[in-house]
């Protein structure tokens, strides 16, 4: 069942015209399925990887933050079986050409079917049943299934041959692997540690679509946990407990997220247990925000055997030496973002009925602006320019000078700033502004020399 409260179309078209995404390329008619962040949406992202960081790094004291390459050696990924196996299962329609994956189109049109765990011969036999239509036509006649080599392929050098193949990285997982020697060296740390990173992988994705939930662009938010054998369990609930309680501090609707653990059939050949955190979308239902997955030691033992690298850990107070178990918890910032946007859209009616207004209910820590400074009329301008001046440097503030005041009331709750502070005529008497709140609407008198320890103090009541 999909939260329809609000349609995703609406909550898109608000996002889109209020600058927190632009259509990428727009001035030349777009590319598909690419989306610029604007100054809001890049305001929130940042207030976003900050809280993660703050939440994973520096308040869990085994974790330590790197930003490997986006580029690497092509032999890291034959290791890792991309090379080989990162393909999508691919038809074609037979009339109209459009193109699908083959997978995803047996799951839409036939739920109970177990398509996870079809090997391509059945799938393809599914497929060509006459059970499944072209969503665009309604004919039922595909094209084989073919595999589609999901990464992205580009050459370094001058000359494109198969010797300068590299590519574009997948997940962020990788670097973080390939680098577990060099962090333990120059860190001087002992087991467990967890190494985090922020970045940019890329995936060619044959049906991207739902804006942004899914594009062949995104950024990820992983950590890879490092840990003596037997130890699994023990560090998959922490990390569960943990990836929950950043989930909450997020302050995203109770109602509007589940957690659920993969049964034995569904989980990876290297994987002892996987967690899926899940968000439910408008229109498109149930959608993954993360999964936190127990690895064993299936990378490192992959890495070591293809680059000859030893790659164990010797226990410097037990002298025991062995290949290092790994939990992974791994966020998607862009899909983030989204259940953000979409949880925290409302449209609530005001005057018993004769009025309405757009607001963004988002954690004020998180808003793309905590503040706004307002001057009640264009006499103003002068001092409470002087005002911004003086909060800007603490908090992320905008200057707002256009329309009435209540226009501009509406304009900061459509965004989410959490607080409007109007210097009015009196503020040049008594040293006073009034600050009004998004949610309550409840405004307060507030001293000019008290105003930036008012905005800490209304910040940290409200951190979750």
């Amino acid at each position: 069942m999909a939260n329809t409260e609000h349609s995703f179309e609406e909550i898109v078209n608000h996002l889109v015209t209020s600058g927190f995404v632009y259509p990428g390329s727009d001035i030349y008619g777009g590319l598909a399925n690419s989306w610029d962040y604007g100054p809001l949406g890049t305001l929130l992202k940042n207030h976003v990887k900050d809280l993660w960081l703050r939440h994973f790094v520096r308040e869990i004291e085994y974790n330590v933050q790197i930003d490997p390459a986006i580029i690497m050696n092509p032999k890291v990924w034959e290791a890792t079986g991309h090379v080989a196996n990162f393909h999508d299962p691919l038809v074609d329609c037979k009339y109209c050409h459009s193109r699908y994956r083959a997978d995803d189109l047996v799951k839409s049109q036939c739920p109970d079917l177990d398509v996870d765990g079809m090997d391509q011969k059945a799938l393809n036999e599914t497929v060509q049943s006459g059970k499944i239509v072209c969503p665009k036509c309604g004919k039922n006649q595909f094209t084989d299934i073919r595999q589609f080599q999901m990464m992205f392929k580009t050459f370094i050098g001058v000359t494109e041959e198969k010797s300068s193949t590299v590519y574009l990285r997948p997940e962020t997982a990788q670097g973080i692997f390939v680098n577990f020697k060099n962090v333990l060296r120059t860190t001087r740390r002992k087991l467990p540690v967890g190494i985090c990173d922020i970045g940019k992988a890329f995936r060619n994705e044959i049906t991207p679509g739902n804006f942004t939930f899914r594009t062949r662009e995104f950024e990820q938010m992983e950590i890879e946990f490092f840990f003596r054998p037997g130890e699994d369990e023990k560090w998959f609930a922490f990390y569960k407990e943990n990836c929950k309680a950043f989930v909450e501090r997020l302050g995203l609707r109770d109602d509007h997220v589940r957690y659920r653990d993969h049964e034995k059939e569904e989980l990876a050949f290297y994987s002892s247990a996987t967690t899926d955190i899940e968000y439910l979308f408008p229109t498109i239902g149930w959608g993954e925000l993360m999964g936190i997955a127990c690895r064993g030691d299936y990378d490192l033992g992959r890495h070591m055997a293809r680059s000859g690298q030893d790659l164990t850990y010797l226990d410097p107070e037990t002298h025991e030496k062995y290949l290092p178990h790994v939990v992974e918890p791994s966020f998607g910032l862009d899909r983030l973002m989204l259940a953000l946007l979409m949880d925290s859209y409302d449209v609530e009616t005001l005057n018993e009925g004769k009025d309405s207004r757009v607001v963004m209910h988002l954690a004020p820590e998180l808003a793309p602006y905590t503040v706004a400074v307002m001057p009640l009329s264009n006499h103003l301008i002068e001092p409470a320019a002087e005002l911004f001046k003086k909060i800007h440097p603490y908090f992320d503030a905008i200057f707002d000078t256009t329309g009435s005041i209540g226009k501009r009331y509406r304009r900061e709750d459509a965004i989410g700033t959490p607080l409007c502070v109007t210097f009015d005529f009196d503020s040049q008497n008594d040293g006073m502004v009034t600050v009004r709140e998004r949610d309550s609407m409840k405004q307060e008198r507030v001293a000019i020399t008290d105003l930036v320890e008012y905005i800490r103090h209304f910040l940290d009541s409200r951190r979750a």
